[in-house]
């Protein structure tokens, strides 16, 4: 029995010797492979000692040990913000950065919630440019510095006198900042105190560049920039939707013509808020093909006021619908809040709403008018833009020329027109003023009504004329 037991305990032993002696070579291959697994190959550079370093992109340069310039930088890192500076720019005013803003833009384009930086306290020269997409979502253009355009007329190539930086099939995109945008448009202007004068100037093209123009985007923020001095528009958005626009400056001479601060045309579901305009035009100009349009909390002043139109010219199609305006101010201006369609022009104007207009020795608060013409003289025609469903409601405040104009077609007459808690008194800094005009307009009025006469202007429809009216919009 005892044989048996040392016998037992003998065997135990021995496997027990045998197991280590395995496990401890084992560990010692393990260790010599692990040694060569991770001998470092051959490289110009040192190995990071917390480990080996992944395979090297074929497309980015390799890191050198000295500080790498500038330009480019970004290629070379994850960050999301795209300064110019770090791709050539100098922002001295006077070099060309139009190359390192396009360079900057690419980058940034295919990076979700990527910032293309214009940093404060620069000025960068930028010459006629588009930034396109589609980019990757929530791209932001951020304006601390100014971006200047060329300031001699002949240095704009004769095919880029369309606009100056145009902004073209954009998904969720910003631009934002303190910074200006500077069309820097007094050459342009030049000679222009009337028509006739500048035609005589050989020099400046009939055609004038837009400072900013939006083309074919969706859901775009524009907020708190500054834009100045554009050689024509200010800020356009062309065939566009899901628009906002919010606490932005937009400053112009009086006498800079055509020089309107915010065009809309064939662009839906817009809001414009809470924004001070001085120009030489329409400080918010609606054209054909725009619908759901908010504009609330506007400053306007210098400028044409705030319009909808010229609709209609050459006979064209024109159909706007579903606008509202509201809680403005305007100062000195030559409109208040209007709607202009050529002659000869179809399709309609309906569903607009004007409400708590506070006007300031504006020429003339309220105007529609169906006769509209910018040249000493247009061919009278019979067909006209169908105006109904337009209600003026608290235009409050001074004229300097006449308290309201509603000039609507003799064969389409202007219906469903509400006036509604008007009050007009003349400007105690001007003489001379003229009655109200209202002609072949209908629709009702409530008090109060100053001046007294307004109470005459609508007349009453018995139908007919919203038939008129009705038979216009299936052009739409």
């Amino acid at each position: 029995m005892r044989r048996n037991d040392k016998s037992s305990l003998l065997f135990v032993l021995i496997f027990l010797l045998i197991v280590s002696v395995t496990f401890s070579i084992m560990s010692v291959e393990a260790r010599k492979h692990h040694t060569k697994k991770s001998k470092p190959r051959p490289h110009k550079h040192q190995k990071d000692k917390h480990g080996p370093e992944p395979e090297p992109d074929s497309r980015f340069p390799s890191p050198a040990p000295a500080p790498l310039p500038r330009y480019g930088s970004y290629n070379r890192t994850k960050s999301s913000i795209f300064d110019v500076l770090s791709f050539g720019a100098k922002g001295d005013e006077v070099s060309d950065d139009t190359k390192a803003l396009i360079a900057a833009w690419k980058a940034a384009c295919r990076v979700a919630g990527a910032t293309v930086e214009i940093p404060s306290e620069f000025k960068f020269l930028i010459k006629p440019i588009t930034l396109q997409g589609p980019c990757m979502p929530n791209l932001v253009l951020q304006i601390d510095g100014t971006l200047l355009a060329p300031p001699k007329v002949g240095s704009w190539p004769k095919s880029s006198l369309f606009q100056w930086i145009n902004f073209k099939w954009l998904h969720n995109f910003t631009i934002q900042g303190n910074g200006i945008v500077d069309g820097q448009g007094f050459e342009w202007w030049g000679g222009s105190e009337s028509n006739s004068i500048q035609k005589k100037s050989k020099h400046i093209p009939e055609m004038k560049p837009t400072a900013l123009r939006f083309y074919a985007s969706y859901n775009v923020t524009v907020r708190d920039i500054k834009i100045n001095n554009s050689p024509l528009c200010h800020l356009k958005f062309d065939r566009s939707g899901g628009i906002k626009v919010k606490n932005i400056h937009i400053s112009s001479p009086e006498n800079s013509p055509n020089t309107d601060g915010i065009h809309l045309q064939n662009t839906k579901d817009v809001e414009i808020q809470h924004s001070d305009i001085a120009c030489g035009d329409d400080c918010v100009s609606i054209q054909t093909g725009c619908s759901n349009v908010h504009i609330h909390h506007i400053n306007c002043g210098p400028g044409h006021g705030i319009s909808l139109g010229g609709l209609g010219k050459d006979k064209s199609v024109a159909c706007v619908s579903d606008i509202v305006v509201e809680k403005i101010s305007l100062q000195n201006t030559l409109a208040g809040v209007r709607i202009k369609t050529w002659q000869g022009g179809i399709g309609s104007v309906k569903n607009v709403s004007f409400s708590s207009i506070q006007v300031s020795d504006v020429k003339v608060p309220i105007i529609i008018d169906q006769y509209y013409c910018d040249k000493h003289l247009c061919d009278n025609q019979t067909g006209a833009v169908a105006i109904s469903g337009v209600e003026f409601n608290q235009i409050i405040g001074t004229y300097s020329v006449q308290p309201i104009h509603l000039a609507c077609s003799n064969s389409v007459p202007c219906s469903d027109v509400d006036l509604i808690d008007i009050q007009l008194k003349p400007s105690s800094k001007y003489q001379s003023f003229q009655q109200a005009l209202c002609w072949n307009s209908y629709g009702k009025s409530q008090v109060p009504l100053v001046p007294s006469s307004i109470d005459y202007c609508l007349r009453r429809d018995s139908g007919s004329v919203k038939r008129i009216a009705r038979s216009h919009e299936h052009m739409c």
